[in-house]
């Protein structure tokens, strides 16, 4: 009789949707799922892969940005790409009086539009092996496809390997790479 009750009372009890976001396809990333129906900044401060890139952003003021519409292509530096610079150069750049710097160093991970891994291995073919992205601080990164995986090339000579690519946005694209890129 309690059953028949139970059963009776949550037949009659109004359904509640899950979250929307709980119905997409996320990515995870530092051990936290990427859901595209978010913003670049709603997703990257869950992952635990993330928070000296996070940590980075609002020091730089840039959030209110990587907020906005975009749509933009970012190429997010994990914490160990992080550890491969000096860490008085980490400390530095997280100081108020090297926040231009800052701001320069962390546009430059950034590039306006959507690029899909496709698209940037488009750009690749396109460019004869090389592909050539200007970025939102000015400056360039060149993409090269080695196998399967996409390389990226700042002015300075340096490499990063895209280890995590389509973390797809509401305002974009995250591609998550193994370097820190350096403006020329």
């Amino acid at each position: 009789m309690i059953a028949v009750m139970a059963i009776s009372l949550l037949a009659t009890m109004p359904t509640v949707a899950a979250p929307a976001f709980a119905q997409e396809k996320a990515v995870e990333v530092g051990g936290a799922p990427m859901y595209p129906s978010r913003t670049i900044i709603q997703n990257a401060v869950n992952s635990k892969d993330h928070t000296t890139l996070v940590t980075a952003v609002k020091a730089a003021g840039l959030v209110e940005t990587l907020e906005g519409a975009g749509p933009f292509t970012v190429f997010a530096p994990t914490n160990t790409a992080f550890e491969k610079l000096p860490r008085a150069t980490v400390d530095g750049l997280l100081q108020p009086e090297a926040k231009s710097t800052l701001t320069g160093l962390l546009t430059y991970h950034v590039v306006s539009g959507k690029l899909s891994a496709a698209d940037l291995m488009a750009k690749v073919a396109a460019g004869h092996g090389k592909g050539v992205l200007t970025t939102v601080q000015g400056g360039q990164l060149v993409v090269t496809q080695k196998g399967k995986m996409l390389m990226l090339t700042d002015q300075r000579g340096g490499m990063a390997t895209i280890s995590i690519a389509d973390v797809n946005q509401s305002n974009g694209v995250i591609h998550v790479i193994d370097g820190v890129l350096m403006p020329g």
